[in-house]
């Protein structure tokens, strides 16, 4: 592309990732329409994490004070045997990213990132997103790239970026059909708010819960007015891979039966009808993520499983990453292999590591976990290579 060439980029998915490529992407003046699926623009009532590497680029997209008021600063990470709730290893975490790397660590409701970002891209265009557009099939020749829509309609531009998640159609018609594995884990996630809860019943912290066959993770959101929890655990029960299955609260109940009792008090404060649990299926990382005018993004190219608080951190990044390359190289083609190729490594090393931390934080025994944790040093280790990592100024080679 080089310098001053703007080009017509077509985004399939208006998700947390596909929405900060739109906004990257217009910043360097090109045109971008993106296509959504869903009739309205929103997204599920859930927890997220933004360590520096995904703040850095909500940083540059002007969205750091509004992620500061909505948002919580956890001032550790504090890792706790299930039952007894003894903390077996903390590092720092927010203070700590800024002073190492530049940017800090929010944990935010998902839907209020989302429209933080939403609000950004229309702000910078107004029609950017289109919604009732499902992509279901793409062309794509010298000039351009088409795309096809349920719908019957069509659209024409220079780039497709697939970001239609973890299902991804785009993804399908340049990589075929990537295996779903199912990893033994079904995710429960409640929000509560914490005026049902004891006064100070956790830290400002994020919190793991390691036990047998599980683990949970608990930390605020809103400005604290609200707990999100995550329990992870094993069960031999496949459900649907779906954010918005619900089961019932007394399964919740019964499968945490014996864990610590902030776990339980958290439960038992939780809407009995607001009890969501989805299965969780880990897919190997693609060798290739672009043709020539098409690549991929987020879910789409790198599926990861939650075990590292990493899969949006990694879509953000790659929106970042993108609209440098575009930048950078002198086509289209030459830039969705610069793209990928300054990603795949990375976001192969988080699927993989993602998927090891299941094995850490299930360990069967305390004596175990505390050999485990006596060997590493997972601060230090994380802000080595994960946190450090600047999309925004990072070589490209």
């Amino acid at each position: 592309m080089g310098r001053g060439r703007v080009a017509d980029i077509l985004i399939a998915g208006a998700g947390i990732g596909g929405l900060t490529a739109a906004s990257c992407l217009l910043l360097k003046g090109h045109d971008v329409s993106v296509f959504e699926q869903a009739p309205v623009l929103s997204e599920v009532g859930a927890g997220i994490q933004m360590s520096a590497n995904a703040m850095h680029v909500l940083i540059h997209l002007g969205l750091g004070e509004a992620i500061a008021k909505t948002g919580v600063k956890p001032n550790e990470y504090v890792f706790r045997l299930h039952d007894t709730g003894e903390v077996i290893q903390r590092f720092a975490l927010s203070g700590e990213q800024e002073r190492l790397h530049g940017a800090p660590y929010y944990q935010i409701h998902r839907a209020d990132l989302h429209d933080l970002l939403a609000a950004k891209a229309r702000a910078l265009k107004s029609d950017v997103v289109k919604l009732n557009h499902r992509v279901v099939d793409f062309r794509e020749d010298t000039n351009g790239v088409e795309i096809k829509f349920d719908n019957g309609a069509s659209a024409r531009g220079d780039l497709l970026i697939g970001a239609d998640g973890l299902k991804s159609i785009v993804r399908q018609q340049i990589a075929g059909t990537v295996p779903a594995t199912y990893t033994g884990d079904a995710a429960w996630r409640i929000i509560v708010p914490v005026e049902r809860l004891p006064a100070n019943i956790m830290e400002p912290v994020m919190s793991v819960w390691m036990g047998p066959g599980g683990h949970c993770v608990s930390y605020y959101i809103r400005g604290g007015a609200l707990l999100n929890f995550v329990g992870l655990l094993e069960t031999g029960e496949v459900s649907d891979e779906s954010w918005t299955a619900k089961l019932p609260w007394t399964l919740l109940r019964d499968e945490l039966a014996g864990w610590h009792k902030d776990v339980q008090t958290i439960i038992n404060a939780a809407d009995r009808n607001e009890c969501y649990r989805w299965s969780l299926f880990s897919r190997p990382p693609i060798a290739n993520w672009s043709t020539r005018r098409v690549t991929l993004l987020g879910d789409s190219a790198h599926p990861t499983l939650p075990y590292l608080a990493q899969g949006a951190a990694m879509a953000i990044e790659d929106g970042a990453v993108l609209a440098r390359a575009l930048d950078q190289a002198g086509n289209i083609t030459d830039a969705l292999q610069l793209y990928q190729r300054n990603r795949i490594e990375r976001t192969s090393r988080i699927v993989r590591q993602s998927t090891a931390n299941r094995a850490l934080f299930h360990l069967h025994s305390e004596e175990e976990i505390r050999a485990s944790f006596a060997e590493r040093d997972e601060g230090a280790d994380r802000n080595t290579w994960l946190y450090s990592y600047n999309p925004l100024t990072i070589p490209l080679v």
